[in-house]
């Protein structure tokens, strides 16, 4: 199916995973339930049909996204080089530019963005595993085609630190829930958020600065822009809790420009803390 989105026209291929999108949301399913969770305990006070509205948009831009992984896979470097612009506040071509970790996170377009920083520049890329082999097999491969080094995110820091020493850009997405191990609880939208220090730390090993980045669908299906964010400022810190709710607070930001395309649909409050009930 995939492949054969990529042949489509962009236009009619978004609209198609939009309107599906927004046909899954009238069915009852338990990543409905987790959007809904999650909207309410982010953003509390707001009317139930303002929830509904929200998760809706959410539930088409995911949707949405998942198709469009058809171009973004298996469709031309042209065809995606017309979808994507880059708005990069550093010199991304810099020669004397220091050891760099590209920091992401769950907004919808993500991939599209990595997709794109790969075809003209030499990254790095952390992957999770998949529970299907032979998806994560197509992944890995699609996500490498232009040039990228996909790397396990189990593999050891050292092999990380290496690459950053060399002078290769590693990009990593820190924004979800992995478990209490190398992890902390700190603020999300002011609910206690198990998250990565991992980051900080594997900036601290490389010496690398770490810049930001967000990829947003644009409107009137335009395609997608990468912004590239100035490096965090006094990133890493000595104290990896002040890392991470850094972290979380440039995250709250850019959710709160367009919070219809962040991934709702992650039990981002899985993990709680000691004494602390579940919320799905």
């Amino acid at each position: 199916m995939l492949r054969a989105f990529a042949l489509l026209p962009y236009g009619l291929v978004a609209r198609f995973g939009s309107g599906v999108g927004g046909l899954l949301y009238r069915l009852p399913s338990a990543r409905k339930r987790i959007v809904l969770t999650n909207l309410r305990l982010c953003f509390p006070g707001r009317r139930e049909d303002e929830y509904a509205h929200l998760a809706r948009d959410n539930f088409r831009h995911v949707i949405r996204s998942y198709v469009e992984r058809g171009i973004q896979w298996f469709g031309s470097e042209q065809a995606l080089s017309r979808l994507v612009q880059i708005d990069s506040k550093i010199d991304l071509q810099d020669p004397d530019a220091p050891p760099t970790i590209f920091m992401g996170f769950h907004f919808v377009g993500i991939e599209a963005g990595c997709m794109l920083y790969s075809m003209t520049y030499p990254i790095a890329a952390l992957y999770m595993h998949m529970s299907s082999q032979r998806m994560e097999k197509i992944s890995k491969q699609q996500r490498g085609r232009f040039g990228a080094q996909m790397i396990s995110r189990s593999s050891s820091a050292r092999k990380i630190v290496k690459l950053l020493r060399s002078g290769t850009p590693v990009m990593l997405a820190a924004d979800m829930d992995h478990g209490v191990e190398n992890s902390v609880f700190v603020p999300f939208f002011g609910v206690a958020a198990c998250t990565l220090t991992s980051v900080s730390r594997l900036a601290k090993l490389g010496g690398a600065r770490v810049v930001p980045f967000i990829t947003e669908m644009l409107p009137d299906y335009r395609g997608y822009k990468l912004t590239i964010f100035e490096p965090m400022v006094d990133f890493p810190s000595d104290d990896e809790t002040h890392d991470a709710r850094s972290m979380n607070a440039f995250l709250e930001s850019q959710v709160l420009r367009f919070p219809d395309q962040y991934y709702w649909v992650h039990r981002r409050f899985k993990s709680r803390p000691s004494g602390t009930a579940g919320v799905y």
